[in-house]
């Protein structure tokens, strides 16, 4: 059986999604990135800081007029460990065909 090389941080299918939608912006704003992962601001909250923590993400805060905002912004260490993530994810699929087609 192989051993496929997953990332233990992104195995969170919350923490993969938001590295996933990370991966086509440069910067997303706080709302934006919890509306689209469909989670709460405390649920969000608590991920962006696991993967800040693991270097995954950049975090920025500011003022949009007399508003604050943060903004996450995917880190080239995150995007290496998405890429890396889902060629094991690739090599699952692939193995499953070929036993497959074995059969």
């Amino acid at each position: 059986m192989a051993a496929f090389e997953y990332d233990a941080v992104l195995l969170d299918p919350t923490r993969l999604t938001l590295v996933s939608l990370l991966a086509g912006v440069e910067w997303a704003e706080f709302g934006w990135l919890r509306d689209e992962a469909g989670v709460s601001a405390s649920a969000l909250s608590k991920q962006v800081s696991t993967l800040e923590t693991k270097g995954y993400v950049e975090v920025k805060k500011g003022y949009v007029g007399k508003r604050p905002r943060t903004w996450v912004s995917l880190s080239e260490t995150g995007r290496g460990a998405l890429e890396h993530h889902v060629a094991a994810l690739q090599q699952v699929v692939e193995t499953s065909r070929r036993r497959a087609d074995d059969s």
